[in-house]
């Protein structure tokens, strides 16, 4: 019997160990001080504005910020998203790594640019955390073919499909045993882009040298 309690005694402690935070992924409830939609590119593919990163809230985010974003506001399946996290604040951002629980989708109409509200859990943060420092990914899924983040990183590196990171920020409260699950409160806005192939930043290179011989002619 005694050594069934010391059993069950070291698997509980085991369990306690390998909990996993949680937090509510909703990147679009103002009340709970996060309003940071997500954006698709600059402009179409293959074009210069579709290189183009960019961060920060609009007008209306919470907290409003100056941002403005030339692209549409994501919307439907075809485009996920997922939390990246690290135990503890201010954390690298090498550091982070994907939430446990499956990736989350877009909301369509008048709440488009918001993620489907779900429960996430953190791979690498325990529960009841005092901070953990997380970052929302997004990537355009609409080909079926990145079910995941871990999926897509490649191809987006080399160009085939845009997708984007929010700015790391500090969640605090993570949620337990003890603590509710927090919200997102600290996100802020970003857009999806692609990375242009090493060719093509040769091409965009030389036309702006061009240019600027071209100016300094004038």
């Amino acid at each position: 019997m005694k050594k069934v309690l010391l059993t069950m005694a070291a698997l509980a402690f085991t369990v306690s160990v390998f909990a996993q935070g949680t937090v509510i992924f909703n990147n679009n409830l103002a009340a709970s001080g996060v309003k940071a939609l997500v954006y698709g590119p600059e402009g179409p593919a293959g074009t210069p504005a579709s290189y183009i990163s960019k961060t920060g809230n609009t007008a209306e985010g919470t907290p409003p910020g100056t941002q403005t974003y030339a692209g549409a506001l994501l919307t439907g399946t075809g485009y996920l998203a997922q939390i990246l996290a690290a135990n503890g604040a201010n954390q690298a951002e090498s550091s982070l790594q994907a939430a446990s629980s499956a990736p989350s989708w877009f909301r369509a109409g008048v709440n488009a640019g918001g993620i489907l509200q779900v429960v996430t859990t953190l791979s690498n943060v325990p529960k009841d955390a005092a901070a953990a420092t997380l970052q929302v990914v997004a990537w355009d899924n609409s080909s079926g073919k990145y079910p995941t983040w871990a999926s897509v990183q490649a191809d987006w590196q080399i160009g085939l499909v845009a997708a984007g990171k929010s700015l790391p920020f500090n969640v605090n409260g993570i949620g337990g045993d003890l603590n509710p699950q927090p919200y997102l409160a600290g996100m802020t806005s970003f857009n999806i882009y692609y990375i242009p192939e090493p060719s093509t930043m040769a091409l965009l290179g030389l036309g702006a040298a061009a240019l600027l011989i071209f100016r300094r002619r004038k």
